[in-house]
């Protein structure tokens, strides 16, 4: 085994042991549970390799660090329809974001070493030598966005969330870090000025940004007449 494939797995077992984690935290240990990490497991792997044909077939290239948006596209549905056909009905989406943050952190350092996913040419002090030019560690900056990202959902996790606030904050946390990073990876040529990657990241900022603001805001009135009750000493 290859030290990036070594670190492909190590990051799918960092994802599957951080969600087992959550389940246990949120007592949603349960074998139907566990069947759904599974569907999204699936679904994400099925998601990442339809985007990697299509991207190969539209602009020639199919790198497998183009893929993740189209795995946690897919991994998302696959949960969806999987949770209603076993009819579960409790939201699990906060135990895949910490999962996804956990196994990109790790995950990431394999398209280091395998060389994929690589930034454009540059002079900065911190450049890596890769396709023969010294260019920005885009994998690096990658892994190190998914490790903030997990230190503000722990943190965002200790308020006391509505469930899938985690989920939701995540998505638009990682859309917004991976379309400023987008500005250093080398691909293809842009699309009205923007990758492909990051008219995605644009959608799905929108997309959880909304979600996110519906579901915080119920607890707003609920925080305001809390605030009213106490007495002032």
């Amino acid at each position: 085994m290859t030290l990036s494939a070594g670190c492909y797995a190590l990051g799918y077992l960092t994802g599957v042991a951080a969600f087992a984690w959550m389940a246990r935290r949120r007592n949603l240990a349960t074998a139907g549970i566990m069947a759904v990490m599974g569907a999204g497991l699936l679904g994400g792997l099925v998601g990442a390799n339809l985007t990697q044909w299509a991207y190969g077939h539209l602009f020639g290239g199919g790198e497998a660090g183009k893929t993740v948006l189209g795995g946690i596209a897919g991994g998302y549905l696959s949960v969806l329809l999987f949770k209603r056909y076993i009819g579960i009905r409790r939201p699990t989406g906060d135990l895949f974001a910490v999962a996804i943050s956990a196994g990109e952190t790790v995950g990431r350092w394999g398209c280091f070493f395998g060389g994929c996913c690589y930034g454009k040419a540059c002079t900065i002090l911190w450049a890596v030598h890769q396709h023969g030019a010294w260019r920005h560690p885009t994998q690096l900056y990658l892994s190190g966005a998914n490790a903030l990202i997990l230190v503000a959902l722990w943190r965002f996790d200790k308020a006391h969330p509505p469930e899938n606030g985690l989920f939701y904050l995540q998505g638009v946390l990682y859309s917004a870090a991976r379309f400023v990073i987008e500005f250093f990876r080398d691909g293809p040529p842009p699309v009205w000025g923007l990758t492909g990657a990051q008219w995605a990241c644009l959608v799905g900022f929108a997309f959880f940004g909304v979600r996110l603001a519906r579901l915080l805001r119920p607890a707003r009135p609920a925080l305001a007449a809390l605030s009213d009750a106490t007495p002032v000493r």
